[in-house]
């Protein structure tokens, strides 16, 4: 059995945990292929409500559309795992939880089936909204079995997370 939260993402989250209590924000995730892992990293730890709002795990299409607002003309466009999807997954999970600073998405195919040559095994779509300073959406290819490819999707989420945390003070707010 893979070990998705090992002992270094979870000490990853714990240091976004600290970011985010620092600059006083909150975060809600918005996951697919990892399932909830990246809320249960950061909800491992004691204390991580002050920090974690919540998160949705939209697995099915139908779900992305339902719980996020994921427009069904977007999904069949693009398909599930794609910037466009990330972002909007990101913001729709902003908008339904009014408390949250920051959002993050994440979307991607961690196999060991379902990969194609346009969007293989390993590809992951991230979204991280945040109330200042708008959606920023990225892609990672991420090798190994689907443990690996699930653990460095949290931990690549966490990256961003922390990111944005970070540079919210120097980010203008939307007008």
């Amino acid at each position: 059995m893979d070990m998705v939260l090992d002992a270094a993402v979870l000490a990853q989250a714990a240091r976004i945990l600290a970011v985010l209590g620092d600059a006083g924000l909150r975060v809600v995730t918005a996951e697919s292929c990892t399932g909830g892992l990246v809320a249960g990293a950061l909800t491992q730890h004691g204390g991580s409500s002050d920090m974690v709002e919540g998160g949705f795990v939209t697995y099915s299409n139908d779900m992305k559309m339902a719980v996020l607002g994921v427009p069904r003309m977007l999904l069949e466009r693009h398909g599930a795992v794609s910037a466009e999807v990330a972002g909007v997954m990101a913001e729709g999970a902003l908008a339904r939880a009014e408390k949250a600073d920051i959002a993050v998405a994440i979307t991607g195919i961690a196999g060991p089936g379902g990969g194609s040559a346009a969007k293989p095994v390993g590809l992951v779509w991230f979204g991280v909204a945040a109330r200042r300073g708008g959606t920023r959406v990225v892609s990672g290819r991420f090798d190994g079995d689907r443990g690996a490819v699930r653990r460095q999707a949290v931990a690549r989420a966490l990256e961003l997370v922390g990111d944005c945390a970070a540079s919210w003070g120097s980010v203008r707010p939307d007008v």
